[in-house]
């Protein structure tokens, strides 16, 4: 484990990896093309079948018979099990080796696929797409393991422009996804959207395969300081007790079942002691106490996305309902979120710093919030395409800025596991936005329910604002 106080950036170098020999890679090979490409394809599957199922969700309602309060489980569950795997899978990559979990992640999704292709019930379905969410969560917190692996290989930093790559290939995935799944349901039908993971994930697992080095001895890869096992599932189902109530909580805020606290409450309280008594714990409740600029990140990073869910879901959904455009319409007006997202994580990528990056995005959110909240039914086209835009780059600027910082501020021992919180904090952003929608759109979507919910945002906004000016730790440069 890193010791406390010890710079976080040096975790390339402070432990040696053995020396290169004949037969081993040339060191110039490392974060090439091959090593990165399955990493890529392996990444793009969680955020890809977050979105994608938009566009199929009527489809399948009418196919069995059921209505919309029933195929929200469909994203529910995914998100559900996703924010609790992501860190569970995580630990495993590091105590494992991230390889071995990359490569079980993948064949659990090509089964969740056919299964939910071949699936002869809406139960069915909901089976699926919980296999779906806790195999696709092994790709980013693997992949971001494999990638320290490589770097104390080479005894140098993970580039910034690879991490880029990572997030270009979630935000990218996620922009196409409910084009993908409209055309998957007009052509092949919704069963289509669970088959398409079926070809990906065998390209990824072939890729993996081939190019992705085989694990080092965890001692070795994590300095000699880390037991080569040390999985804790006390500790590992405590934490996915815990977050699936609070998850279950979070998704109705509109009608809190505040009885929800108490077993939630109980179960953090039972975490956090074993956590501290355990020799090896599944969370390092001591490093996190101690390490002030991880959790600040873990903060940003949620915050960040409930306001970006807020206008994916709830800006959308009033273009729609209350301005009456059709979804073709609108996601021709979210087009410029998308594109500046994806220029914007490009552009994060050729900085050296952090601050800069991430105040930019707090502002924009600030400005973007202040601007929903004066949207009317006459309002001119050029402002609601001015709105969304407000909201892409941060999307760009702080998934890539952020993922930076647990790179430079994790344990290089626990990467994995911490890479994995990154995105939980992501997915409990994601699920507290669409009940901050609910609760805001209440009465039915209008006006005055979204300018509700621009007042909220803006409120969020300035607070992420001073969270990301005061950290001294962003003064750093990566």
């Amino acid at each position: 484990m890193i010791r406390h106080g010890a710079d976080p950036t040096s975790g390339a170098t402070e432990a040696q990896s053995p020396p290169v020999t004949a037969g081993d890679p040339a060191p110039a090979a490392g974060f090439g093309a091959r090593l990165t490409a399955p990493l890529l394809m392996g990444s793009l599957l969680n955020p890809l079948n977050t979105t994608m199922i938009s566009t199929a969700l009527v489809a399948i309602g009418h196919s069995f018979g059921i209505g919309a309060a029933d195929t929200a489980w469909l994203i529910s569950v995914l998100y559900l099990a996703s924010a609790v795997a992501q860190p569970v899978l995580g630990k495993l990559a590091d105590t494992l080796g991230p390889r071995r979990v990359f490569l079980a992640g993948l064949v659990v999704v090509i089964a969740s696929g056919l299964v939910g292709a071949l699936a002869p019930g809406f139960g069915t379905l909901i089976v699926s797409r919980l296999l779906l969410g806790i195999g696709t969560s092994a790709a980013y917190p693997a992949a971001m393991a494999v990638l320290r692996d490589e770097s104390r290989r080479l005894g140098r930093p993970t580039p910034r422009p690879v991490l880029a790559r990572l997030s270009f290939a979630a935000l990218g995935s996620a922009a196409v996804g409910p084009a993908l799944g409209g055309l998957l349901v007009s052509v092949v039908g919704w069963r289509g959207i669970f088959a398409v993971n079926v070809p990906i994930a065998l390209l990824a697992l072939g890729a993996a395969l081939l190019w992705v080095p085989a694990d080092p001895p965890r001692g070795a890869a994590a300095g000699g300081n880390v037991p080569k096992l040390s999985l804790d599932p006390l500790g590992t189902g405590l934490f996915t007790a815990a977050l699936t109530v609070l998850v279950f909580f979070l998704l109705d805020l509109a009608d809190p079942r505040w009885w929800l606290l108490a077993p939630f409450g109980v179960l953090t309280a039972a975490l956090v002691r074993w956590q501290l008594r355990t020799p090896q714990p599944f969370i390092d409740i001591r490093m996190l106490a101690n390490n002030g600029p991880l959790l600040r990140t873990y903060a940003r990073h949620g915050l960040g996305y409930l306001l970006i869910y807020c206008v994916m879901y709830g800006f959308t959904q009033w273009l729609e309902e209350a301005r009456g455009f059709s979804p073709g319409h609108t996601g021709l007006l979210m087009l410029p979120m998308s594109v500046t997202a994806l220029v914007c994580s490009l552009l994060g990528a050729r900085t050296k710093g952090l601050r800069g990056p991430l105040t930019l995005a707090a502002l924009l959110l600030t400005v973007g919030a202040g601007i929903l909240a004066f949207l009317s039914g006459d309002t001119p086209l050029a402002v609601l395409l001015l709105a969304g835009a407000c909201f892409g780059a941060p999307q760009g600027l702080i998934g890539t800025s952020n993922q930076a910082a647990v790179q430079a501020h994790a344990p290089p021992e626990s990467i994995g596991a911490a890479a994995g919180l990154q995105r939980t904090a992501q997915y409990i952003g994601a699920i507290t936005a669409s009940s901050l929608i609910a609760l805001a759109y209440a009465d039915g979507t209008s006006d005055a329910g979204l300018h509700l919910m621009a007042a909220v945002s803006v409120v969020l906004a300035v607070l992420l604002t001073v969270l990301t000016l005061t950290d001294r730790a962003l003064r750093a440069r990566t």
